[in-house]
């Protein structure tokens, strides 16, 4: 049941008219959790019981660790806090990371030690070929650990009922791919749900026609650009290979913050609002500030349980470089299970590293201080922060890392196969690489007079014009559309 089809908004019609239909209190929450779980079951109905089973079993230890606090025994909930988080990651790491884990290792020591191996290497074929990843794991896994840590941190009280938590847990728009959401702020919402407003049901249309378009229309073409160049490697030249690296930049981002357009708009028809997730990161100026416009909720959950605890910036410069790095090496663990995922977060840790070590000189140099802040230091700084987060992308679409290699290696001066101009842009796709150039040109030109007009001279679409132009969206989805629209991509991860 994908997002943008004909069958989802069928679904989402039929649960918005129940959800507003019953009564306030636990029966909104029913009618929630019972849409999630249809639409959950569509995907993978074999997977329910498991996610059912880690919702009840966090909620029930959230229960508990709010006892402990409130009886002072904070030795116990620091405990069972801590045998919480080891059993999410134990499942995530089970299902996500087992046939890698196993593969490396058989990899790195085979032929050393022998058939013992050889039959490692054999079960992570096996489980690689029959285990598949329930979808929206590891954005299951973040939210729970987030809820057990605020549970004893007391900052947000448990859940009391389950269906409120069930609901939150198992929300359908959210569920897959985030974003990443607060309980007391999702609860709160449900608890004492207010009707939407004219203005709110258009916002909510808008999402869902505009994250549609940029899904459908502009991310799926890319997509298939991409593809046709990065599965004919060997004999593309340079010119081809930054082609497909430039659009599938924009193709990741399209995709995304697409899926969380339509995620938002659908909550915003049931009362619910959830939190943005981009910000034109493509306009950033420094590393730091890419990762505080591209997927907000990811890096606000990195920054509070993961690099906080370590010590943040609390140690001095070395500790708070040492943690940065950590972090986003984590962070490229957690979206694949392959060499490339770890190596793009390296490449963003060594980054963010250098930004920061940027950051100190700057402060003891006025010099510096003056350029940074002028318009050619604007510009180096975007140029910088983008080449480098484009060409780390080449590892997150090319995990595996003897492909990536071959593309970098061929940035420069590489000349294409005779015959590949002709195979992809003529026969392919039908037009030529000038074309598709011009054709990326517009998209950031579209992108930056959106991020002129909405973040520098704060001009926002009123409401009656959106609802003017919602039809003409869908409209624009329905002719425009590639034949066999792909899965969106984080749904990988």
């Amino acid at each position: 049941m994908s997002l943008h089809s004909s069958i989802y908004a069928l679904f989402l019609a039929i649960t918005v008219i129940c959800y507003w239909s019953v009564p306030k209190g636990q029966a909104k929450g029913a009618v929630l959790l019972v849409a999630s779980l249809c639409f959950y079951g569509a995907w993978q109905w074999w997977y329910l019981p498991l996610l059912l089973g880690i919702a009840i079993g966090n909620w029930l230890l959230g229960q508990w660790l709010g006892q402990l606090v409130k009886r002072n025994s904070m030795g116990a909930a620091r405990f069972w806090l801590g045998i919480g988080i080891t059993a999410n990651i134990l499942v995530l790491a089970g299902y996500k990371y087992l046939p890698f884990l196993l593969s490396s290792v058989a990899g790195a020591w085979l032929g050393v030690v022998g058939t013992e191996l050889a039959l490692v290497s054999q079960a992570s074929t096996w489980i690689k070929a029959n285990l598949v990843t329930p979808l929206g794991i590891s954005f299951f896994t973040f939210e729970v650990i987030a809820y057990l840590v605020e549970s004893y941190r007391q900052q947000n009280p448990p859940a009391d009922h389950w269906l409120h938590f069930g609901a939150y847990k198992l929300f359908f728009p959210k569920l897959i791919s985030g974003p990443i959401t607060n309980y007391t702020e999702f609860v709160a919402q449900v608890a004492r749900p207010k009707f939407p407003l004219p203005y709110q049901w258009t916002e909510g249309l808008w999402l869902i026609a505009y994250g549609s378009a940029k899904k459908v229309v502009v991310a799926d073409r890319l997509g298939g650009l991409v593809s046709l160049i990065f599965t004919n490697l060997e004999r593309a030249g340079s010119l081809d290979l930054w082609l497909a690296i430039v659009a599938y930049g924009l193709q990741l981002y399209l995709d995304f913050s697409g899926y969380v357009d339509l995620v938002r708009g659908s909550a915003l028809l049931l009362g619910i609002d959830l939190p943005e997730n981009f910000n034109f990161p493509y306009f950033a100026t420094s590393i730091a500030d890419f990762w505080r416009r591209w997927h907000i909720t990811l890096g606000a959950w990195l920054r509070n349980y993961l690099y906080i605890p370590l010590g943040g910036s609390r140690h001095g410069l070395a500790t708070t470089c040492i943690n940065l790095f950590l972090v986003m090496l984590i962070t490229g663990i957690w979206h694949g299970s392959a060499w490339g995922f770890v190596i793009w977060g390296v490449i963003h840790g060594l980054a963010l590293v250098g930004h920061r070590l940027g950051e100190s000189l700057t402060e003891r140099s006025p010099w510096l201080q003056v350029f940074w802040k002028n318009p050619l230091g604007i510009v180096t700084g975007w140029l910088i922060t983008q080449m480098t987060v484009l060409l780390a992308w080449v590892y997150f679409r090319l995990p595996d890392i003897n492909q990536a290699h071959l593309v970098l290696s061929r940035l420069w001066s590489h000349p294409a196969d005779a015959q590949f101009a002709q195979k992809v842009y003529q026969q392919s796709l039908g037009t030529a690489p000038e074309y598709l150039w011009v054709s990326l040109g517009l998209i950031w030109l579209i992108m930056g007079l959106s991020y002129l007009g909405q973040q520098l001279l704060q001009v926002r679409l009123n409401w009656h014009f959106k609802a003017l132009f919602v039809p003409l969206l869908l409209f624009w989805v329905w002719v425009l559309a590639p034949q066999g629209t792909l899965p969106f991509i984080y749904f990988d991860f």
